[in-house]
């Protein structure tokens, strides 16, 4: 008993990843901030050495010329954490896709299913894709996310050569499987290779099952190990990190970066509101109110939770016994969209590439905005259903759109470091967009109980 009541106890101190990264925030912004008034005082005051003995054992990037004899030890354990995640995206998106594309049957009722579900799924990622486009352009066209950076950091990031975003459809497919597993900067072909892994196991059916198998533990380990990743080393990385980006490059980030948060979440809440009644009430004619009412809790929770996962079950539930949705349909519908419906996602990387590029000093064209809203939706397709993942993938658009100069990284790791709301506030979008595809699906199937759904 005494045993058990330890237990007990113990579980209830186990502080949640939502205060670890929180603490680890705040923490890093009270000591950066206070570095660089530290750093400022001791310059002006002609104590510079003092300053540049402890840029050597903290902050030092010792990667150049200057940190040969350097410990850097913030800059250490965030690059440690950086790569790491970057080590997990290739396979992240291999195994996640090519099993969302298993999960579509072959049969003739459900392959009809399973198209009305994949072209509601898309029709809500482009709409969300538009207008997080739009906003982030805006925002950005504004100047709210200029950033003062180092001269010689926006010589660097100008030396990014142009393309032409046609180039995107023949880099799609790989002239070499290996090649496209080889470097993030090939993310795209990755996606080509896993839809292709999964339709072609679906068609195998009994003997693609040992791949399959394969496929799924290798997601368990991945899932495994990124959670690892970001519970444990996580909150000690993203102090390290936004305690070395104020500390090196000072306050001027944190305008750009409230713009971001805020602009972000007011477009995911907007389009929680709009875009799924909107889309409810043009392709079905029912109440888009009566949805809203009736699955907002699922939203509330998936906001609690921040795991698509997490919602499954009562997403399920609200769906069947209070949105009329039928038992069948539901069961391929919602288990389909927790796998490959990131619409909130896409949304969210439109925000955060336009503000990382653009505080790396790149010009972001809307041109460059469509083969970004392009990467995206692929990227998101494949990101699981788990806390921060979303986070992780926006290093993949980056990676695709061949923005991963030093500059680039640093944004992205300050993105890292304050992303926590904006990734709560993305999973309402996805969450009840999974809903509201199921109840267009089962209208258009007659199979929707509206007295249930009018009740």
């Amino acid at each position: 008993m005494r045993e058990d009541k330890g237990a007990m106890k113990e579980k209830k101190k186990e502080m949640t990843i939502v205060k670890k990264m929180m603490i680890a925030l705040v923490g890093g912004l009270v000591v950066g901030i206070a570095c660089l008034f530290l750093r400022e005082s001791l310059i002006s005051s002609g104590q510079e050495g003092i300053w540049n003995t402890i840029n050597m054992l903290l902050f030092q990037d010792i990667t150049v010329a200057e940190g040969v004899k350097s410990i850097g030890l913030f800059y250490i354990i965030g690059q440690l954490f950086m790569r790491g995640l970057q080590l997990a995206i290739v396979p992240l998106v291999l195994v996640s896709l090519s099993l969302a594309m298993c999960s579509i049957s072959n049969s003739t009722k459900l392959g009809r299913i399973a198209g009305r579900t994949l072209i509601g799924f898309f029709a809500f990622y482009v709409c969300g894709a538009f207008l997080g486009c739009a906003v982030a352009y805006g925002v950005k066209s504004l100047g709210l996310f200029n950033v003062t950076l180092p001269s010689d950091g926006v010589a660097e990031a100008s030396t990014i050569e142009a393309f032409n975003p046609l180039g995107v459809i023949l880099n799609a497919v790989p002239s070499n499987i290996t090649g496209a597993f080889s470097t993030n900067n090939s993310i795209l072909a990755v996606v080509v290779v896993a839809i292709i892994i999964g339709l072609c196991l679906n068609q195998l059916g009994e003997k693609g099952a040992p791949l399959k198998a394969l496929l799924e533990s290798g997601n368990e380990v991945i899932q495994l190990y990124l959670t690892f990743l970001i519970n444990k080393v996580g909150p000690i990385a993203i102090f390290c990190l936004i305690s070395r980006t104020f500390a090196v490059y000072g306050v001027e980030y944190l305008a750009p970066v409230a713009a971001y948060v805020v602009a972000a979440m007011l477009t995911l809440f907007l389009l929680v509101v709009t875009l799924y009644p909107a889309g409810i009430y043009l392709t079905t004619r029912l109440n888009p109110f009566k949805f809203l009412k009736k699955i907002a809790k699922v939203g509330v929770f998936g906001f609690s939770t921040n795991s698509s996962a997490a919602c499954l079950p009562l997403n399920t539930r609200t769906c069947i016994d209070e949105l009329g949705c039928s038992e069948e349909v539901t069961s391929f519908v919602l288990p389909t969209g927790m796998t490959i419906n990131m619409n909130g996602t896409t949304v969210m990387h439109m925000f955060a590439v336009t503000f990382i590029a653009t505080a790396a000093g790149i010009d972001v064209t809307p041109a460059n905005m469509v083969v970004m809203a392009f990467l995206s939706i692929c990227a998101a397709a494949g990101t699981p259903a788990i806390p921060i993942a979303g986070t992780t993938m926006i290093f993949t658009v980056l990676s695709g759109m061949g923005w991963t100069t030093d500059l680039c990284l640093i944004g992205y790791a300050l993105v890292v470091a304050v992303n926590r709301p904006v990734e709560m506030a993305l999973l309402p979008l996805n969450v009840i967009g999974d809903a509201a595809t199921n109840v267009i699906v089962n209208a258009k199937e007659g199979e929707l109980n509206k007295d249930i759904y009018n009740s």
